[in-house]
């Protein structure tokens, strides 16, 4: 339902009857829920008072989180059993594509989904129409294929994997509608295993399809015949690009190849196939029964629709949203996430994951689509949004997605295979505190190279976080390699713990706490009587931080 902050959730719908929704629940509140309001409002059509034990529980869906989003693909997310075909029909899954395959042709199908607007949602933004008709255009000589990629491997992403698990056939039903406007004869789910509720929901969709005749041979009594198959993926960052995907599916490693030829003309097994994102293709049938227009009248020039984003980090209200394309930054955070909380201040939104970049308090108002983000030094990506406050160190945030991608790289270039490890090197230097005024140029020199010579697009953004946060926060950088301090004090070799005489009660918890203890008694009168202040030998410290965790009279800080 989206909400992850405040969950696990129950939503009670009751025809007739306002919504409530009740955060985090437990055993006891489901117990009272069901016997107290459920049951008693399914035999009275009077409105049933709440008692203050359940109350308590009830979360108002007037908050911005709701209000302000525009639900497309995520319309049925939790309100429709999953596993149940009959749900997502009684919902209007599948008329869409019955009004297919009936009373359209396929060049009409793919001219609707154009005349939409609608890009692909994966983060590459190419138009999902245009790629569509590329694909339609190749002769099929006995084989096509229509691919859905699954593969969703961002750090903090999980927009996918909530569609595949909230409401699968709409998915699959934008796969059939696909397949009939490209003239494909199979489709493929490649799905990181992972996922593995996805992975079931999806199979258990794929067998009810063909229980009730809608994959097979000539599906609702057309000539349209279609079957659909599901790959695993292990969980390689790579396969998220189209070419290594498809080689993975073809039980080969999964390793890019250069473009062209585009998947479109030599694809799965050299035959013609077209890769398209889970998110894009849960769109489709939307657009096929409510049509181009009502699509395109979401968003802006450029980007239409609707986005799905996982907001997480330190925002109020992390969870899976949607919103219309166009929505600014500040709406997101500020609004719709409740802002950053403890009273702490807004650093930085990292979107795109890995390949993006970092946004700071000055592009609250870019709004959120294709053009403006790259235009800011990120990027839309898969929908990943990642809000970072005064307590995150931003060189250490680019060392962490260097060594992601380090650790990703299928290494068959050479710029990303060693390019990438050398200016994790430099990120680790510096993060260490052993930085010198050169590594900054060579820095910044080695992740234009890197962008500019690497092979797929996983290497020609895997330096987009250091370009981005060495723009956005010079300073950071140069406190670290001239003044060797972390600012954030996060980098633990350029952070030293101390105990604030002043404050310090003697109590000697954070001596107890120390595992190797370095705390020691000093001959200071502590403010407890017969108490002494202590003192803590830097050249001994682990920097754990049990001390100050274990304090609490807030006499230990960092500096």
């Amino acid at each position: 339902m989206g909400l992850c902050a405040q969950g696990p959730l129950i939503r009670v719908e009751i025809k007739g009857k306002k919504d409530i929704l009740f955060k985090r629940v437990d055993v006891e509140a489901t117990r009272s829920i069901m016997e107290e309001y459920v049951i008693p409002s399914l035999k009275t059509n009077n409105e049933i008072t709440l008692s203050d034990e359940l109350s308590k529980y009830v979360l108002s869906l007037d908050l911005p989180f709701f209000t302000k989003q525009e639900k497309v693909v995520l319309k049925n997310a939790g309100h429709i059993d999953p596993e149940d075909i009959h749900e997502y029909m009684a919902h209007g899954g599948y008329l869409a594509l019955e009004k297919a395959l009936k009373t359209m042709t396929p060049q009409e199908v793919v001219a609707e989904i154009k005349k939409s607007g609608l890009r692909g949602r994966g983060g590459g933004g190419f138009s999902t129409g245009m790629k569509w008709e590329l694909a339609a255009k190749v002769p099929t000589i006995d084989e096509k294929f229509i691919i859905c990629n699954g593969d969703e491997g961002d750090p903090g992403a999980y927009m996918d994997r909530s569609i595949l698990e909230g409401d699968p056939h709409a998915v699959i039903e934008g796969m059939m509608i696909a397949a009939y406007a490209i003239g494909a004869t199979s489709g493929w789910f490649y799905v990181r295993a992972e996922y593995p509720l996805a992975v079931e929901r999806l199979k258990k969709a794929i067998t009810a399809c063909k229980k009730n005749l809608l994959l097979g041979k000539n599906i609702m009594g057309t000539d349209f015949s279609f079957n659909i198959d599901i790959r695993l993926g292990a969980g390689a960052f790579v396969c998220g690009e189209e070419t290594a995907l498809i080689h993975s599916i073809e039980g080969a490693r999964g390793t890019p190849r250069p473009r062209p030829p585009y998947p479109t003309n030599k694809g799965l097994w050299e035959k013609p196939s077209c890769v398209n994102n889970v998110e894009t293709l849960a769109n489709v049938s939307k657009i096929l029964l409510k049509g181009a227009d009502w699509f395109a009248s979401f968003g802006t020039e450029t980007s239409k629709g609707t986005k799905v984003f996982a907001l997480t980090g330190q925002v109020e209200h992390s969870g899976l949203i949607e919103v219309p394309m166009g929505t600014t930054i500040n709406e997101i955070v500020n609004e719709i996430g409740g802002g950053v909380p403890a009273g702490k201040t807004l650093k930085a939104v990292q979107t795109g994951g890995p390949s993006g970049g970092c946004l700071t308090e000055k592009d609250l108002d870019t709004p959120i689509d294709y053009g403006s983000l790259i235009a800011r030094g990120s990027m839309m990506g898969s929908g990943g949004a990642i809000v970072m406050d005064e307590d995150n160190c931003m060189v250490d945030v680019a060392k962490f997605y260097m060594t992601f991608i380090c650790d990703e790289s299928c290494g068959k270039c050479s710029p990303c295979r060693i390019g990438t490890k050398r200016v994790l090197e430099i990120l680790t230097r510096i993060c260490d505190g052993k930085g010198k005024p050169e590594d900054l140029d060579e820095l910044q020199e080695l992740a234009q190279v890197v962008k500019n010579n690497s092979l797929c697009g996983l290497g020609q953004t895997a330096t987009n976080p250091v370009l981005s946060t060495m723009a956005a926060f010079p300073e950071e950088y140069q406190a670290h390699v001239y003044d060797h301090k972390c600012p954030a004090h996060v980098c633990k070799n350029m952070m030293e713990y101390f105990i604030v005489p002043e404050k310090c009660m003697g109590c000697t918890l954070c001596a107890r706490n120390c595992p190797v203890s370095c705390i020691t008694l000093t001959d200071q009168p502590a403010k407890l009587p017969g108490k002494f202040i202590h003192h803590i030998d830097a050249s001994k410290c682990v920097k754990c931080g049990s001390c100050m965790s274990g304090c609490r009279f807030g006499a230990i800080i960092k500096r």
